[in-house]
């Protein structure tokens, strides 16, 4: 029982520190925009606004690939999910393996 409350508790504490990063990615994102597009338009830094825009873009969709494995991938493929999987394909083997088995016999007993 101890070990199990233990990986629970790790568990936890994983997603947590997953979303606490995401947050901050998306606060640094927030207000690097906000900051580069004020720096374009109020301050003459020789840049072009479309070059802040697609850099702009290119961070937003990094974010959305981090919010996706946050929110999505990771919910359902945990160590849970990777149990069940290496327990249905022992399963599957173990079937396969008294299939042969079988087919052995048969062939023996002939």
């Amino acid at each position: 029982m101890e070990k199990e409350l233990h990986e629970q508790y790790e568990y936890a504490r994983n997603r947590i520190k997953q979303k606490k990063r995401l947050y901050y990615h998306f606060v640094f994102l927030t207000l690097s925009s906000i900051f580069l597009i004020a720096a374009i338009y109020f301050f003459d830094t020789g840049f072009n606004i479309h070059w802040c825009i697609w850099g702009i873009t290119l961070w937003l969709f990094f974010f959305i690939l981090h919010f996706i494995k946050v929110f999505i991938t990771d919910r359902f493929m945990n160590k849970n999910w990777e149990r069940d999987q290496i327990d249905r394909l022992v399963a599957l083997q173990q079937k396969k393996i008294e299939q042969l088995k079988s087919k052995i016999e048969e062939t023996n007993s002939k």
